[in-house]
């Protein structure tokens, strides 16, 4: 697929100009004919295409943040919609989401809602995003609404942020220790045990596994890679199928210490999602439909799917939830008084902040654990190259010198 720079006339005879994707030339003036456009001019755009990557022109999260607020910000001062996005468009650096963008305002321009041109990139607007967006074009408080999604936007992103990044060094220290320690156990250590086999001494037991480990090491590293390839396409594989995913899901908030963590990021993308859908003016079952796939566990997301269920029978939105051992029982009843006094997106604000603090403070002290933890798997991993070669080598000098 290429894409196409064109200069255009559109029905009411007003100049406009975008890009648009297609196989061939032809193709994007027949597309450019379909909107209602007369075409003036229509060419290849080539810039950055020896480049044109697909992982480099991934639009990140960030990105969508970002457009969101500065479309939210042009939408609240009564800039046109179409003018709004084509400001954006010039601002954003991403060849893709430049391209996504040029053409929702072209099918703004043409009479389209704003939901349906978004609902038709859902790699990159979601449907919680379409939902919210088409809540605040039946409301007709579409500025109201984009300003709260930016901000719960913002919000999220930074939960995230904070925790990717707080695990980036314990990961970074752990793949270098993984990184030095096959480069030991394949070219140092066995020029360092050479010494102490020939000598003939009876080796300690950690000398003989240390170089039994390192032959294997050395003569399979092939084979050890291939098994791990293997291996993870394998898992891949079957975490792909539906009963993969499920153990997955299970398997991740069940986990020593981070199966909490993981719980509350379940619960805080929850309450989050519920709150924004319903200050947007979508019903309590739709939002719960939407939310179910946001959430992004199954685990989770059967139990939201329940809870539709129930309310659409007539019942309580925490009567699946009080059931639940993977729902705390502070957030079925809240909620429970929340549906009672009809204020339920203020329980939902109070739990998301709770819990958003909640998450900080584990992400904190998990760093403060991690460090030390980190430490002594350092230091024991020195212990045992000390135990395994630099003893042997010493009692073999001292009966040398004796």
């Amino acid at each position: 697929m290429a894409i196409f720079q064109y200069r255009a006339l559109d029905v009411k005879n007003h100049p406009l100009s975008g890009l648009v994707e297609a196989p061939t030339e032809a193709v994007a003036i027949e597309l450019l004919k379909e909107r209602s456009y007369d075409v003036l001019y229509i060419k290849e755009n080539t810039s950055g295409k020896h480049f044109n990557l697909p992982f480099l022109n991934r639009v990140k999260p960030k990105e969508v943040v970002i457009f969101s607020r500065q479309f939210a910000v042009m939408i609240s001062a009564n800039v046109a919609m179409v003018q709004s996005l084509k400001i954006v468009l010039e601002q954003t650096e991403n060849p893709k989401f430049k391209q996504v963008i040029a053409d929702i305002a072209d099918s703004v321009d043409a009479g389209t809602r704003l939901s349906e041109a978004m609902a038709k990139h859902p790699d990159l607007f979601s449907l919680f995003y379409v939902s919210v967006i088409r809540a605040g074009e039946t409301s007709g408080k579409l500025d109201e609404v984009l300003s709260y999604l930016a901000d719960e936007m913002e919000k999220d992103y930074d939960m995230m942020s904070k925790i990717k990044g707080a695990m980036v060094y314990p990961a970074f220290v752990l793949a270098s220790m993984t990184v030095v320690g096959a480069v030991m156990m394949i070219y140092v250590v066995p020029k360092l045990t050479e010494i102490i086999t020939e000598s003939g001494a009876k080796l300690p037991l950690a000398t003989r596994i240390l170089i039994g480990v390192s032959n294997i090491l050395q003569n399979y590293w092939w084979l050890i890679a291939l098994v791990g390839i293997g291996v993870a396409a394998g898992l891949k594989t079957y975490l792909k199928t539906t009963k993969g995913k499920n153990q997955f899901d299970w398997l991740i908030i069940h986990l020593p210490i981070f199966g909490s963590l993981f719980q509350k990021i379940y619960l805080i993308r929850f309450t989050r999602s519920m709150q924004t859908l319903i200050v947007g003016g979508v019903t309590i079952s739709e939002s719960l439909k939407i939310t179910g796939d946001v959430v992004n566990n199954r685990i989770y997301k059967g139990l939201i799917e329940e809870t539709c269920r129930q309310v659409e029978d007539g019942n309580s939105i925490s009567s699946v939830f009080s059931e639940s051992p993977v729902i705390p029982k502070m957030v079925s009843q809240m909620m429970t008084v929340g549906e009672k006094t009809g204020k339920m997106e203020t329980v939902l604000t109070k739990l998301t902040d709770f819990y958003s603090r909640e998450v900080a403070n584990i992400v904190a002290n998990l760093m403060t654990l991690l460090e030390p933890i980190i430490m002594i798997v350092m230091g024991v991993a020195v212990a045992v190259m000390v135990m395994a070669i630099i003893m042997p080598m010493y009692n073999l000098s001292s009966a040398l010198g004796s």
